[in-house]
C-alpha cells in the first residue's frame, strides 16, 4: 500500500502542528515537516522543532531541504547535520525522534564525516528500536529528467544505510513518468519515484500500482511544496486513490490543455458507482502530431500500465485520425466521414498486449441529441455553425441534413468543411449577417472561445450588437461545457435570445465512452449533476 504524505511548511512550529492535525483529519498517512522554512541554523530553534515532532499526530519525515535542491535553507550546513543528528537521538521522556529524516544524496555523498553524523542519527546505540528513525535518501532536479540519471540512482543505492529512496523531477512531458515506473519495477528497497510539474501528475496519482512507497498531497494548493502536488481531497475523492492497485486499468484525457476538463471528475465518479477498476487521469500532450504520435504509441505499448481508454480533445481531434489510419487502427465512419475523433477504446489481451484499438467520435451523435431536444427535427433547419475544427467537424457530420452554413475566421477551413457536407455553405465570420432574408433558427459556437483556460476565455466570437440584432426566436448554443454560461452565452441571454448550454452535449458523448470502456450504463444523472457544479 502506498502511504499519503502532506508537506507541511513551518513558518512556525504552532502553525505546523496545527496542519499536521489536519492532515491526519484529512485522511493522511503521515507528514513531513518541511523545516527548512523555520531553522536558520540557530541552535536556539532547536528545541521548538524537537517539540514539533515528539507532537506531531502522525509519524513524520524531518526535511531540511537545501535550496539548490528546490528548498529554502541556506545557513550553515553543519548546523543542519546537527539537527538531523539531535532529531535522531530525541529520546527524553516527552520527546521521541521523527520516523524518517531526510538528506539529499549530494549531501550524504559529500563527507565521511557527514556520513557517520547522519548515520549516528539513525542509528544511535540508545535509540529504543519502535522509535528508529530510518533514512530517506533523495535526488531532485527542477530543470528536468537528469542526464545522469541511472548512474545517480545506482550510487543511491549502493548506501545500505538508506532505506528508502526518493528520485523527484521535473516533468518535460507525460512520457517522462514510464520511466520512473520503470525504476520502481527494479527496485531493491522502497522507493519514492515522483515527478514534478503539470507532467508529473500520473506518477503521484499512480503510485499504488507500481509501488511506490509514498506520495505527496498538500493541504490545499497554495501549501504545495513542489509543483504539480495535488491536495489530499483530490487524490482520495476526484482519484479515489485508496483504490488503485496493479490491475487498475489507466484512463485518460488528452489535449492541450486539460486542466479545465472535467472528464477526471465525471469518469472516476463514474467508475466508482459502477466498481470498475480504473482511474481517470488529465493527460497533457503538446500541441502537434509528432508530440501525440510519439507519447500516445508509448503509453500505449508500455508493458505494465494497462492503457484502455481515452478521450481526446483539442488540438489532438484530427491527429488521433492520422495517427489511426496511419496505425491501422479501427476508424468509426463519424470518425473517418469527418476526420475527427473524440474517443479511444484499447482492449488488450490477457498478458497485457494491446489487442484491438478502436478510434470514434461520439461529440457529433451526441450532439444531434442535444440539438433534436431543443429545436426538433434538424432537417431543413436552417443552422449557422462557427468554426472548422475538431468540435466544428462533429457538428457539422451531425447537422448535415440541416440547411447548414459554417463561418470561421479563415474561409478556406470553412470551406474545406463545407466542401464535405453536401449542400452547405462557407462564409468567413465577418461575413456573418443577423438580418438575412432567411434568418438562421440556431447558431452554434464550435470554437474555444470562451473556453476557461483557453486561449481567449473572455472572447466570443460574435459581438453584443450582433446578437442584439438577430430576431427573437434565434438561438444560440455554445458547445463549451465548463462554463454553464460562457461569454457567447451571456451576451446572446442578454439580447432575449435563447440559449443552450454544452452540458447536454458533453453528458451524452461522455456516458457513450464510458459504455464503451466498460461495457456499462453510464450513471448519466450523476455526470450531469457533476457537471452543473463544477462548471462555473
Amino acid at each position: 500500500m502506498s502511504l499519503i504524505c502532506t508537506p507541511i511548511p513551518v513558518p512556525s512550529p504552532d502553525a505546523a502542528l496545527r496542519d499536521a492535525h489536519a492532515a491526519k483529519a484529512a485522511g493522511a498517512d503521515l507528514v513531513e515537516f518541511r523545516l527548512d522554512d523555520f531553522f536558520t541554523g540557530d541552535d536556539a530553534q532547536v528545541p521548538a522543532i524537537v517539540a514539533l515532532i515528539s507532537d506531531c499526530p502522525l509519524p513524520c519525515i524531518a526535511t531540511c531541504r537545501l535550496a539548490a535542491e528546490g528548498g529554502h535553507y541556506d545557513g550553515p550546513d553543519d548546523a543542519r547535520i546537527s539537527l538531523f543528528e539531535r532529531l535522531g537521538t530525541a529520546f527524553g521522556k516527552e520527546e521521541h525522534p521523527p520516523r524518517y529524516i531526510d538528506i539529499e544524496a549530494a549531501t550524504y555523498d559529500r563527507s565521511a564525516n557527514i556520513r557517520q553524523k547522519i548515520n549516528l542519527a539513525i542509528d544511535h546505540p540508545e535509540q529504543i528500536r519502535d522509535l528508529q528513525t530510518s533514512l530517506i535518501l533523495s535526488m531532485h532536479d527542477f530543470q528536468g529528467r537528469p542526464a545522469d540519471l541511472t548512474r545517480r540512482v545506482l550510487a543511491m543505492s549502493r548506501h545500505a544505510a538508506a532505506k528508502i529512496l526518493k528520485v523527484a523531477f521535473l516533468a518535460r512531458s507525460i512520457r517522462d513518468n514510464l520511466e520512473l515506473f520503470d525504476l520502481l519495477a527494479h527496485r531493491d528497497r522502497p522507493m519514492i519515484a515522483l515527478a514534478m510539474g503539470e507532467h508529473g501528475l500520473m506518477s503521484r496519482i499512480l503510485a499504488p500500482k507500481f509501488g511506490g512507497f509514498l506520495t505527496f498531497a498538500s493541504l490545499h494548493p497554495s501549501a504545495a511544496t513542489a509543483p504539480g502536488q495535488p491536495t489530499i481531497a483530490d487524490l482520495l475523492n476526484l482519484y479515489r486513490f485508496r483504490s488503485i492497485k496493479p490491475t487498475t486499468s489507466v484512463y485518460g484525457v488528452v489535449g492541450s490543455p486539460v486542466s479545465h476538463s472535467l472528464s477526471p471528475r465525471l469518469h472516476n465518479a463514474g467508475f466508482d458507482a459502477v466498481n470498475h477498476d480504473g482511474v481517470y487521469l488529465p493527460l497533457p500532450i503538446a500541441p502537434g502530431y509528432e508530440s501525440l504520435k510519439a507519447t500516445l504509441l508509448e503509453l500505449i505499448h508500455h508493458p505494465t500500465l494497462s492503457l484502455r481508454g481515452l478521450s481526446i480533445t483539442l488540438p489532438h481531434k484530427e491527429n488521433i485520425v492520422r495517427l489511426a489510419r496511419e496505425q491501422r487502427w479501427s476508424l468509426d465512419a463519424a470518425s473517418d466521414a469527418i476526420n475527427a475523433a473524440n474517443t479511444v477504446s484499447i482492449e488488450r489481451t490477457s498478458t497485457g498486449e494491446p489487442a484491438r484499438i478502436e478510434v470514434a467520435n461520439t461529440d457529433s451523435p451526441a450532439l444531434a441529441r442535444s440539438i433534436a431536444e431543443a429545436v426538433g427535427e434538424i432537417r431543413g433547419k436552417r443552422i449557422a455553425l462557427l468554426g472548422a475544427g475538431g468540435v466544428a467537424k462533429a457538428a457539422a457530420h451531425a447537422l448535415r441534413s440541416a440547411e447548414l452554413t459554417i463561418l470561421n475566421r479563415t474561409r478556406s477551413r470553412a470551406q474545406s468543411l463545407a466542401d464535405s457536407i453536401p449542400g452547405a455553405r462557407a462564409a468567413t465570420l465577418s461575413e456573418f449577417q443577423p438580418v438575412s432574408p432567411v434568418p438562421f433558427d440556431l447558431i452554434i459556437n464550435g470554437t474555444p472561445l470562451g473556453m476557461r483556460d483557453g486561449p481567449a476565455p473572455d472572447a466570443s466570437p460574435l459581438s453584443p450588437e450582433l446578437l442584439r440584432a438577430l430576431p427573437s426566436q434565434t438561438i444560440v448554443m455554445d458547445t463549451i461545457y465548463t462554463l454553464l454560461e460562457t461569454p457567447f452565452l451571456r451576451a446572446a441571454r442578454e439580447a432575449g435570445l435563447r440559449t443552450l448550454s454544452g452540458v447536454s452535449m458533453f453528458v451524452d458523448q461522455a456516458a457513450a465512452q464510458f459504455t464503451r470502456w466498460t461495457g456499462a450504463p453510464a450513471p448519466t444523472r450523476l455526470f450531469e449533476r457533476l457537471v452543473r457544479e463544477h462548471a462555473g
